[in-house]
């Protein structure tokens, strides 16, 4: 199974969130979670991923000193099911949160709250599809976490997990959106439908969106 703050840390950790995506987004499997899909623009991460991305032309990286990170939340409201949990979707969310802040802290000063010269970043996690075939458009419940029903005559097939983002950086003072983007990666897939999705199963993909958006702001530090 097979499974790029600021100009970069919105070019590719936005924009680069990393993880193992396995192909771009979609425009069907858009969540509405972002206002305005019009500008998005395919574009390859950091790493070298696909995705759909835009940045403001008069975005000015250098005046952001501090970043305040809203609480990542799913879109629209998952519902648990058999193999994903209230439980595990409370631990990828909170996951998500200390992911980007221990990665991110490392070149932000962090934000309790908007304010002067701070760059705010607002993630969700979305989409879903149980499918083999990949992301389609919220086929059982509305996040990007799947589990592929499909079972062969020998017993359970590997199930797919891919988990999508849609993420908006926006300026602290105004709330004018400086960057979009959305994208999606692979997580471990499963033994079987019947086996349970864990934080472990998608952490991976987590951390490299975490990692990736550093590893952006770091690069255009680096050229300043």
């Amino acid at each position: 199974m097979k499974i790029p703050v600021l100009k970069t840390l919105l070019c590719c950790a936005i924009l680069g969130l990393g993880g193992c995506a396995s192909s771009q987004v979609d425009p069907s499997q858009y969540s509405g979670f972002l206002k305005d899909y019009s500008r998005l623009k395919p574009a390859e991460s950091a790493t070298g991923a696909p995705v759909m991305r835009w940045i403001d032309p008069d975005l000015k990286p250098g005046q952001y000193t501090r970043i305040y990170i809203e609480p990542s939340q799913f879109y629209p409201k998952p519902q648990p099911t058999a193999v994903i949990s209230a439980q595990t979707l409370q631990s990828i969310t909170r996951y998500f949160d200390t992911a980007l802040r221990r990665e991110l802290g490392k070149d932000l000063t962090l934000a309790q709250g908007p304010g002067p010269d701070t760059l705010v970043v607002r993630p969700a996690i979305t989409a879903v599809s149980t499918s083999t075939e990949g992301l389609k458009p919220y086929e059982v419940i509305p996040i990007a976490l799947v589990a592929a029903a499909v079972n062969t005559a020998a017993g359970g097939r590997d199930q797919n997990v891919e988990i999508a983002t849609e993420a908006a950086f926006l300026d602290a003072d105004s709330n004018r959106v400086l960057a979009q983007v959305v994208r999606k990666g692979a997580g471990k897939p499963l033994e079987n439908d019947k086996t349970q999705l864990a934080l472990e199963d998608v952490k991976p993909v987590l951390d490299g969106w975490a990692t990736d958006m550093r590893m952006s702001f770091e690069k255009l530090r680096a050229a300043k």
